[in-house]
């Protein structure tokens, strides 16, 4: 071997070396692997681009139909009881109002729940940041989703002194109450992803984002947030907003001081009881699905409110009527009534579908693995089940509370 080619191979195998050490700090290794991540899917999807949401399989005989449960009265699931209110009468509220931006973080990938708690909790004195939370809540950075139930588990466990609570059917003139009360508050909604972060090329680039709200001002008619993908103090105008949060039910996340919690029960009203607030959405949500302009997020509304009184055979239904109407590619790696729905109304095909679909959109899913685990359990086809499930706990080992290794145990 001559005296040049030995290095060059030598000054390969260096950099080689190089490469390989660099790659093991936390920082460089997340850039890196994420961004190898999305090449790899990109160009799997270049070869099997992604289809649409499928439609449900056909139910014979189906026990009713979407209209009917658009139509129909459904009986409330709760009683009013003496201590809630169910309508309060409140003081007018102020034209505008604001609350004290807290210092911006821009996420890291797949970070926006993380990212808008960490700067929530800054404003109740908390030191730490969104790698602390998303370490705790998330271990895998591919994991591609936080559920409002683990970043109150983390409020819970890791900030104590604090309370968090989340809420469906929420409303501007909420929002803009809970702002006037000097209470910052996060929701669920929705951005439109950079094309630099396609699936591929037939991504339609919608996906679920946690916003930050500080402010609003009925003149502008406008909230002020803090969006940890697109930037500081932003404006949204409210018609916007209520865009955009709808696919999410209007989900809304409030946190408080222990002690003031007889305030936040009050500016909450009836919708502090969490069963009347589900029922209060319920009502909403069959009233907007009985219109002519009803749309793919009116029916999965509807569905996920039936889930949570186990009303799983016409949640299933209405689930139906949306992926008919269509629903965006990403939508079940972000909300998983459906799959319960499916499962406990034993429709065990579609269940299996839908779940393959999501896997095939976001791999890296406790929540479409755990699911496509008990497809296949059920199935009678244990060793499969197993193999879902433990990529499940690979996933998140803290998975709420460890489901998957309960659902291992089962085969086991």
């Amino acid at each position: 071997m001559s005296k040049r080619i030995k290095i060059t191979f030598f000054g390969l195998a260096g950099l080689l070396l190089l490469a390989v050490l660099l790659y093991q700090i936390p920082y460089i290794n997340s850039v890196v692997s994420w961004r190898i991540e999305k090449f790899a899917i990109y160009a799997k999807n270049v070869i099997n681009p992604v289809g649409p949401v499928p439609t449900a399989l056909p139910v014979t005989p189906p026990p009713a139909t979407p209209t009917t449960l658009a139509t129909a009265t459904l009986t409330p699931i709760v009683n009013l009881t003496p201590s809630i209110t169910p309508t309060a009468t409140f003081a007018p509220l102020p034209a505008q109002a604001s609350i004290q931006s807290p210092a911006y973080e821009q996420q890291t990938p797949n970070n926006c729940g993380p990212a808008a708690l960490s700067m929530a909790l800054h404003m109740y004195g908390w030191e730490g940041n969104q790698t602390g939370i998303a370490n705790f809540i998330k271990p895998i950075t591919g994991d591609r989703n936080v559920n409002p139930e683990e970043l109150r588990y983390y409020v819970r466990t890791q900030a104590g002194w604090l309370n968090l609570e989340y809420r469906v059917g929420g409303s501007v003139e909420l929002l803009k109450r809970l702002l006037a009360a000097n209470y910052p508050v996060i929701v669920e909604s929705v951005t439109s992803l950079d094309p630099n972060d396609a699936l591929g090329p037939t991504d339609d680039l919608w996906a679920a984002h946690y916003l930050l709200i500080t402010g609003y001002d009925d003149g502008a008619q406008e909230f002020t947030i803090q969006d940890s993908y697109h930037g500081a103090d932003l404006k949204i105008s409210y018609t916007k907003l209520e865009e955009e949060w709808r696919p999410f039910n209007n989900l809304y996340i409030v946190m408080y001081f222990p002690q003031f919690e007889e305030e936040i029960k009050t500016l909450l009203g009836s919708d502090w009881d969490p069963s009347l607030n589900r029922q209060n959405a319920l009502d909403s949500s069959q009233a907007a699905a009985g219109k002519d302009s009803a749309d793919a997020f009116t029916w999965f509304n509807l569905g996920s409110n039936l889930v949570y009184f186990d009303r799983y055979e016409e949640a299933a239904l209405a689930y139906d009527k949306a992926r008919e109407l269509g629903l965006p590619l990403r939508m079940f790696r972000y909300q998983f009534g459906p799959f319960l729905a499916y499962f406990h109304s034993n429709r065990n095909e579609d269940l299996l579908v839908l779940t393959d679909y999501a896997r095939g959109i976001t791999d890296m899913s406790e929540e479409a693995w755990l699911w496509y685990g008990f497809g296949l359990y059920r199935n009678g086809d244990y060793s499969g089940a197993l193999k879902a499930w433990e990529k499940a706990d690979k996933i998140n080992p803290n998975f709420f509370e460890d489901q998957a290794q309960k659902a291992i145990d089962l085969v086991q």
